[in-house]
């Protein structure tokens, strides 16, 4: 099975796709991995592994932190390749999105990026600061090894660029429930539902859609469930995570919290 069906897989379940973010080497290394797999044991669907950068542009404050302290953790590109293949060698078989920013897969090599990627089990690709205008290698190089990509859009997304968004999206596309950066907020946009339905009157009829950006509590996590493919949830992790004693339990509880929300 490529990789992008697996993603397409975990959409294809009688209920919404949970889909947490966790940044590769924060509060350490081995610390992530834990949590990550903790994650999985508690129902996540898929989940999305933050690779670090130095000016994660998309990102607020919370996640800003964790990826700071991952590279002063040492986390690299490939370390983070590495932490893909130790997850799956724990039998982990859920999907797996990299979030990250294109310099430093530029500097990779894009071609060797994708291609490293699958081989050490990764599934797909979300990189925010990559228009879509300038996206072609990397998007030939993950058709060329069956993975997926996917495109951010926004409720100031014209219809024209969203049509074409959707349509180049490999596996799902990612919805921003605001207009801003990453973290968890107490109310969710009073647009959401006119904003989702727009796209889906716009999207191709088999195009999951996922939503993230500011979803903190299992009741916001509802909300957006019942008008969406999945949720993507971040900051509100991170943040659990980081005022825990014991994190991994921590996160294995919130996740779970997230789950029995969603049904």
């Amino acid at each position: 099975m490529k990789p992008i069906e697996k993603i397409k897989a975990a959409f294809a379940k009688d209920r919404p796709a949970l889909m947490p973010y966790f940044s590769i080497g924060y509060p350490s290394y081995e610390t992530s991995l834990d949590i990550i797999q903790a994650c999985v044991e508690a129902g996540a669907d898929l989940m999305e592994l933050g690779l670090p950068f130095s000016d994660p542009l998309a990102d607020g404050p919370t996640i800003q932190h964790s990826t700071q302290v991952a590279l002063e953790n040492g986390v690299t590109t490939a370390s983070c390749l590495d932490a893909v293949r130790e997850l799956r060698s724990r039998g982990i078989e859920i999907p797996f999105m990299l979030m990250g920013y294109y310099n430093p897969i530029f500097a990779y090599g894009v071609e060797k990026f994708v291609q490293d990627s699958a081989t050490a089990g990764a599934n797909g690709f979300i990189i925010p600061d990559l228009p879509a205008e300038e996206a072609g290698a990397l998007e030939n190089a993950c058709k060329s090894h069956g993975m997926g990509l996917s495109y951010l859009l926004s409720s100031n997304t014209s219809d024209d660029r969203a049509t074409m968004l959707t349509q180049r999206s490999l596996g799902f596309t990612y919805l921003v429930s605001v207009i801003g950066i990453t973290g968890a907020r107490d109310a969710l946009n009073p647009n959401l539902v006119a904003f989702v339905e727009r796209i889906r009157g716009l999207a191709p009829n088999t195009m999951p859609l996922a939503m993230g950006f500011g979803i903190s509590t299992p009741e916001q996590a509802r909300t957006v469930s019942e008008h969406t493919d999945g949720i993507i949830v971040g900051s509100a992790l991170i943040n659990t995570v980081r005022d825990a004693d014991d994190p991994v339990k921590a996160a294995m509880d919130y996740v779970a919290s997230l789950r029995a929300a969603l049904g």
